[in-house]
């Protein structure tokens, strides 16, 4: 078995699924789909839309998942049982690599002022951070629990968007970093600065491309954040202000080793157009690793085939 530095999933986002209900593909051929178009793995997605019966089915292995930091774990017995299911999913596909082991997403509560205006941080107040702080304590130990490592995700519209505030929550938990560029751009941030300086808390990459310009617009005419995502913001990999390039030579130079995510979040695509997208944005991804040598340019290297 030839096991490479890093696998390249895909993300039900990219379909625009949030909720199960969201899903407008029958389950599996939309896995058929990204199995066939040469994707390893697959972020969870809405709990129990894809069950570890159906991704083996189709040869996929779990990359992750978003978990909400909404709830207080120590009150909120639908938090917790929540949290619980999540992570029965994550142990019941184990990695044939702890290298490739699902990373529990740990996803700030929403910023409503954030939310209304998307890509305009501003500092939250200062009464947030220790419940925060306190929700990732407790949720990552409730992970750690089940041999499962959280990683925590910065992210538009949340009280963690902004470099500084990354560096806080970072400064103040022990969990490690989902670094998202897409968000970082959006936020005002240098996805290859912020790979390098984070080399070493980076533990889940989502590799996704945004467009600042295309936000702005939508600040102008009031949007937020579902708005800009229906904009798009977040166009194929290529086709927004990422430097893939740079950021393949970067991920080269970090040593890091795990999951890229793809990602390009969507409202309501149609399904055949945002699977040739998912094709598009592995053969942009594949071809800047390979020319970055972070991987070997055979496409077997870079997605199923011999990296199972």
């Amino acid at each position: 078995m030839l096991l490479t530095p890093l696998r390249i999933a895909n993300a039900p986002v990219n379909f625009g699924v949030y909720r199960p209900a969201d899903l407008r593909a029958d389950a599996g051929d939309l896995l058929a789909g990204l199995a066939g178009a040469g994707y390893a793995g697959l972020d969870a997605g809405p709990p129990g839309l894809f069950p570890p019966a159906l991704l083996k089915r189709h040869g996929l292995l779990l990359a992750g998942g978003w978990i909400d930091l909404d709830a207080d774990l120590d009150r909120d017995d639908h938090g917790r049982s929540a949290l619980d299911a999540a992570l029965d999913a994550f142990a019941a596909l184990p990695a044939d690599d702890p290298r490739f082991a699902p990373r529990p997403t740990l996803g700030p509560p929403p910023d409503p002022p954030r939310f209304a205006r998307p890509g305009t941080p501003a500092v939250p107040p200062a009464g947030d951070w220790p419940r925060l702080r306190e929700r990732v304590r407790r949720a990552a130990a409730r992970c750690r629990a089940r041999g499962l490592e959280p990683v925590l995700h910065h992210h538009l519209g949340t009280g963690i968007e902004t470099e500084a505030e990354i560096d806080r929550a970072l400064e103040e938990t022990d969990v490690s970093l989902c670094l998202d560029t897409g968000h970082l751009l959006l936020a005002g941030g240098d996805p290859v600065a912020a790979l390098r300086k984070y080399a070493g808390r980076v533990r889940q990459i989502h590799v996704k491309d945004a467009s600042r310009d295309a936000c702005a617009r939508v600040r102008a005419s009031g949007g937020d954040l579902w708005a800009a995502i229906r904009a798009p913001v977040f166009p194929r990999l290529g086709e927004g202000d990422l430097d893939l390039a740079a950021f393949a030579a970067a991920l080269r130079g970090s040593g890091y080793t795990g999951w890229l995510v793809v990602e390009q979040d969507a409202v309501a695509p149609d399904p055949s157009a945002a699977l040739a997208d998912q094709r598009h944005n592995l053969a942009r991804l594949g071809a800047a690793l390979a020319a970055a040598s972070a991987v070997r340019p055979a496409p077997a290297d870079l997605a199923t085939g011999e990296d199972r």
